[in-house]
């Protein structure tokens, strides 16, 4: 990237990115530091988890905006209200908000009389996961209000695509989805996929010795085989498909867990469910971990699988064959842009059957799991890492500035 004036850039984000670890909250920290020497970047993010002061993470300034820490719609109304009032304060060149956070800055930047571009960044289009949350099935009250204030903060994302310089996307999917449910002209539009760190995320030399002390802690035996799923623990994720895949998967295979890295408010559907199928004691469910182990429990695991049956990107797919891991996913949404079927893993439709087929094919074959694994890992180091999604953000940031002058 060539030396230009450094750029100030306010990034807006209800959930601190040092604190959550979600697609959207790496995506900031990963452009941030690699852009750190070109741009200052600093994210306005709400006063979650215990988020009161100011700090600096790789470079990236990030300050706390006062929100409440309850229920994420409610948090973000807070959050969006102190962004208004202090909008002014601010004086950045370039203006982003991620989903549903900081819709109300163009208005507030108009209002103080101050022509700043925006850009609004979609990560899988809320409007699209709330008509995909109907294909789910029943639903408990909690996913019931969760899905009433999906569609309530579509029409906010909706709005500030419509006001923003310029919208980016993760994938030509959720492009299509703006077009399509939103309106958003395809011209205003760029594609700007997610990426990964091939450097922390890649094959590594781990003794014996090491592997058994982090299969013990997953839960594993060393003669077990490992399905990997990295995630949070909600509808559009797909787990209960995952569940009813075990049922056939367990019949062929003994040896085997399916262990489960995240957090979220299906956990304990998900284990009554997996219960009352038998198939329990086939599941490991670790919740959160460290951020630093979770390059050596994909490189513990046989096979990566993500049953989404939503998703805009997925940066689980991305870390999984960038560690030469193999993957299993549903040909949905933007997943089959990264992963190449029956290259670097198997795209299947959202049935327990399929799943189950493709999981077992790969587990059987350990030949096959190390092909796919290599072309994993040449496929992302090629075209998806995080280096290239900077170097794209900052060619928009430049864009939209030269449409603001």
């Amino acid at each position: 990237m060539s030396a230009i004036e450094k750029l100030k850039i306010a990034v807006f984000n209800t959930q601190p990115p040092h604190i959550y670890h979600g697609g959207v909250e790496r995506r900031i920290i990963e452009i941030g530091k690699r852009l750190n020497g070109i741009i200052d970047t600093t994210v306005y993010s709400g006063t979650k988890s215990g988020f009161k002061r100011n700090v600096i993470v790789n470079g990236v300034s990030v300050v706390p905006c006062f929100s409440t820490d309850i229920f994420f719609p409610i948090d973000n109304w807070f959050f969006n209200r102190t962004v208004s009032q202090m909008v002014e304060r601010i004086g950045a060149d370039v203006y982003e908000a991620h989903t549903a956070s900081g819709y109300c800055t163009v208005a507030a930047l108009r209002k103080k009389g101050l022509r700043k571009p925006f850009i609004q960044t979609v990560h899988g289009v809320l409007a699209d996961e709330y008509f995909e949350s109907f294909k789910i099935g029943p639903l408990t009250p909690r996913m019931r209000l969760a899905k009433f204030f999906m569609l309530h903060l579509s029409k906010y994302e909706k709005e500030a695509a419509e006001n923003a310089t310029l919208v980016v996307t993760i994938s030509k999917y959720s492009l299509k989805k703006m077009v399509q449910l939103y309106q958003i002209r395809e011209e205003k539009i760029r594609i700007v996929p997610n990426g990964v760190d091939a450097q922390r995320f890649k094959p590594q030399q781990i003794t014996k010795e090491e592997i058994k002390q982090i299969k013990s802690r997953m839960g594993l035996r060393m003669d077990e085989k490992c399905i990997l799923f990295v995630g949070n623990l909600i509808p559009r994720k797909g787990l209960y498909l995952l569940i009813d895949a075990m049922k056939h998967v367990s019949t062929e295979v003994k040896n085997v867990r399916a262990v489960i890295v995240g957090s979220g408010p299906l956990k304990n559907s998900l284990i009554r469910y997996a219960k009352l199928n038998n198939v329990l004691k086939y599941f490991n469910f670790l919740g959160c971990i460290e951020d630093e182990m979770l390059p050596k429990i994909y490189n513990c695991c046989d096979i990566v699988v993500l049953p989404s049956l939503q998703e805009g990107q997925g940066i689980t797919l991305l870390e999984a064959q960038a560690v030469a891991k193999p993957v299993v996913a549903c040909k949905v949404g933007g997943i089959p842009e990264i992963v190449l079927h029956e290259k670097t893993g198997f795209l299947v439709k959202p049935d327990e059957l399929e799943l189950s087929e493709a999981i077992l094919k790969l587990l059987g074959d350990e030949n096959l799991r190390g092909k796919m694994g290599e072309n994993g890992r040449k496929f992302v180091q090629k075209n998806l890492t995080w280096e290239k999604c900077a170097e794209k953000m900052l060619n928009v940031y430049k864009e939209a500035l030269n449409l603001t002058k």
